[in-house]
């Protein structure tokens, strides 16, 4: 508490403040204050006590004749004072809450991408905030096989099972109809190429048909002209898994939220547009993540639209890895022991679902 120059009086008050503001919105002042349950000192001690919060960046009076509101700053000393069981009181979920995360935990076997969004509107539900749930980087997952289906004569699907759990499923044309030993080579090659590798190391290298004896013995063969059709086939099947599999599994869910946690349309739409732009999700919470940071208050988020914002996050843990996280985004003025409680509780849970398969 010496290190942040607030004494444990002056933090009480500004707990009272902080509390009283998110759950009403309204400045407050230091009658208020003084009427609260639990409040000792008289309301001339707390006016000067939030006269020196004030002058130290944590209180801001909006107006004149206003009560004062919290600060980015406030709120920092405010979350970095939380303990367990503050945040375990206010993160209490009600019976009706509790049972619907479990029997959404317990019932959730669905495709990877499919567990991570339905566990984000979930989320946005629990907690009436924007949700911003991340998974496994898909580059990272180890194909287990892959193979090509031939639909009609010109169109086929390449279905790759993947380490993570999830089915890739892409479709592709065929330039020419594909004869059933040209399938079969392609699905030969194709598991050659990708089956133990991660989809962000795969890589496809056309070559010339190996006219070896035991290939001729143990692999269907066709003309030249055929080989080198399979080899076009194979390098398009591969494209069409690896290709945009870089990428990171990032879900929003609850976005209407924000139309009422701010009055300004052009905030909201700001908020909205940063969302939109996965990369930057990522590398906030990479870097949150990298800092074992729980909550990013306004400014701490490092990306400017999103300072009217604070972030809670919480890791998504697998056989002792991080393999994602769970978290809320929300005005600074957020209830921080209910987020923090339940982000905590839901990433728990996703991670078990995710360790079970």
């Amino acid at each position: 508490m010496a290190a942040s120059g607030v004494d444990d009086r002056r933090i009480a008050i500004l707990r009272k403040v902080i509390e009283h503001y998110v759950a009403t919105g309204q400045p407050v002042g230091s009658n208020h204050i003084a009427s609260m349950p639990g409040v000792t000192v008289s309301a001339a001690t707390i006016r000067n006590d939030m006269a020196a919060l004030e002058a130290e960046g944590y209180l801001a009076q909006p107006h004149t004749s206003a009560g004062r509101v919290p600060t980015d700053k406030g709120y920092r000393v405010y979350v970095d004072h939380l303990t367990t069981t503050d945040v375990a009181k206010a993160g209490r979920l009600d019976t009706v809450n509790r049972q619907r995360l479990g029997d959404f935990f317990d019932s959730a076997h669905f495709r990877l991408e499919e567990t991570l969004h339905r566990t984000s509107l979930l989320l946005a539900q629990l907690t009436n905030y924007t949700a911003v749930v991340t998974g496994p980087s898909v580059s990272e997952a180890v194909v287990r096989s892959a193979h090509v289906v031939a639909l009609n004569d010109r169109l086929g699907t390449v279905v790759a099972v993947l380490s993570n759990g999830d089915i890739e499923s892409e479709q592709i044309e065929f330039a020419t109809p594909p004869s059933d030993m040209q399938i079969a080579l392609v699905n030969a090659r194709l598991n050659e190429t990708l089956v133990g590798k991660a989809i962000g190391d795969a890589t496809f290298t056309s070559r010339t048909p190996d006219r070896s004896e035991s290939s001729r013995r143990d692999t269907p063969r066709n003309s030249d002209g055929d080989d080198a059709d399979v080899e076009t086939l194979v390098g398009r099947a591969v494209a069409a898994v690896t290709e945009g599999k870089r990428r990171e599994s990032v879900f929003v869910g609850g976005t209407a939220s924000l139309t009422t946690s701010f009055d300004a349309v052009e905030v909201v739409r700001s908020v909205l547009e940063t969302l939109e732009q996965q990369y930057v999700v990522v590398s906030l919470v990479r870097d949150m993540l990298s800092r074992g940071v729980s909550v990013a208050i306004g400014a701490e988020t490092g990306v400017e639209p999103l300072s009217v914002c604070s972030v809670v996050l919480a890791p998504v843990v697998r056989d002792g890895e991080t393999i994602g996280s769970v978290g809320v985004l929300g005005p600074t003025r957020m209830n921080y022991p209910a987020a923090l409680a339940t982000v905590e509780v839901v990433s728990d849970r996703l991670g078990r679902r995710l360790t079970e398969g």
